[in-house]
C-alpha cells in the first residue's frame, strides 16, 4: 500500500478504530464470561443455591456446553451494544477533551458521557440482549412453555413472527437505564481512576494503570447497575398469565411489585455471581480495549 493510499485511509480508519476494538474486546471478553452469566440469569429467575450448585445443576441436564447456552446472542449483542457504546463514548470524550483545551475533564462529565453512550449503545443492542436472556432462560420453564430457539438468528426471526418488530424491544426502557448506570460505572470510574494512579506516580497507560482502573471500573459498574439488570431480566423473562395479562405492566410496575412484595434487598439478588460475572467482564474488556491499540500500532495501524 502506498503512502497516498495509507494517508486516505486514515481518517476513516481513525473513525472506526474506536467502534472496532470496542466490539472486538467485549467480544472476546464474552467468551471468557459466558459461563458466570449464564448462571447469574438462573439464579435472577428462581434457581435455588449458590452458584456452584446451580452450575453444577445446568451441567448435570444440560452438559457442559449447557453453560454457553445463548454464546451466539451474547456475542452480537457485544457486537452491536458495545462496539456503538465504547465508540461513542469515545467521540465524546474527545470532543470534551477539545472544549477543556486538552486537559482532563471532570467526573461528572465523564460520568455524563458515559450515560449517553450506555443509552445509545444499548438501543442498538436491545433485539440481541432480549434473545440471550430468553435462551438462558428457556430450559427453566415447563416444557410445554419453551420456545427452543436453534440459535439467535432463530430467535429474533420467530420474536418478528409471534410479537412484531416491536417485540424485539421488550425490556428495552429496563435495558437502556440498565445500560446507562452500568457505563456511567463503568467508563467514568476508569478513567477517573486511570487519572489518579498516574498522578499518583504509575507509568501512564502502564499495566497497573490499565489493570488497577479496569478493576475499579468493574465494581463499580457492577454496584451501579444490579437492580435495573434485575428488573430487565424480569420484564424480559416473563410469560403471559392464564388471563392473557402479564405479570408487570412497565419497569416502574415491576420495581415497585418487588419493592412491595419482595422488599429493597431482591433487587440485588445474586450480587456476588452478578459481581463476579460483571467485574471480571468490564475489566476483560477495558483491558483489551488499552492492549488492541498498540497491536494495531506494532504493524502499523
Amino acid at each position: 500500500m502506498s503512502d497516498l493510499q495509507r494517508k486516505d485511509l486514515s481518517p476513516a480508519w481513525k473513525a472506526t478504530k474506536p467502534f472496532l476494538n470496542g466490539g472486538l474486546s467485549g467480544m472476546a471478553a464474552t467468551c471468557i464470561i459466558q459461563p458466570i452469566d449464564m448462571v447469574k440469569v438462573r439464579i435472577q429467575i428462581g434457581a435455588k443455591g449458590g452458584p456452584l450448585a446451580v452450575a453444577k445443576e445446568i451441567i448435570a441436564k444440560d452438559g457442559a456446553g449447557g453453560l454457553y447456552k445463548g454464546l451466539s446472542a451474547g456475542l452480537l449483542r457485544q457486537a452491536t451494544y458495545t462496539t456503538a457504546r465504547l465508540g461513542i463514548f469515545q467521540i465524546f470524550s474527545d470532543m470534551l477533551k477539545q472544549q477543556n483545551q486538552g486537559k482532563n475533564i471532570p467526573l461528572y462529565q465523564k460520568a455524563g458521557a458515559g450515560l449517553a453512550a450506555g443509552g445509545l449503545g444499548a438501543l442498538v443492542g436491545s433485539p440481541a440482549d432480549l434473545s440471550l436472556i430468553r435462551m438462558q432462560s428457556d430450559s427453566t420453564l415447563p416444557e410445554a412453555q419453551r420456545r427452543n430457539y436453534k440459535g439467535v438468528g432463530d430467535a429474533l426471526t420467530r420474536i418478528v413472527k409471534d410479537e412484531g418488530a416491536m417485540g424485539l424491544f421488550r425490556g428495552a426502557g429496563p435495558t437502556v437505564t440498565r445500560a446507562m448506570a452500568l457505563n456511567m460505572g463503568m467508563l467514568a470510574s476508569n478513567d477517573q481512576a486511570k487519572e489518579l494512579l498516574e498522578e499518583a506516580g504509575f507509568a501512564k497507560d502502564g499495566q497497573a494503570v490499565v489493570l488497577g482502573g479496569a478493576l475499579i471500573a468493574g465494581f463499580c459498574a457492577a454496584a451501579c447497575s444490579l437492580p435495573f439488570d434485575f428488573v430487565k431480566t424480569r420484564i424480559q423473562k416473563m410469560d403471559k398469565l392464564a388471563d392473557g395479562s402479564y405479570p408487570y405492566k412497565s419497569p416502574i410496575d415491576c420495581a415497585v411489585k418487588t419493592f412491595r412484595e419482595e422488599g429493597a434487598l431482591k433487587f440485588y439478588t445474586g450480587f456476588p455471581t452478578y459481581c463476579l460475572r460483571i467485574a471480571p467482564h468490564v475489566a476483560f474488556t477495558l483491558i483489551f480495549v488499552a492492549t488492541l491499540p498498540k497491536l494495531e500500532a506494532k504493524i502499523g495501524l
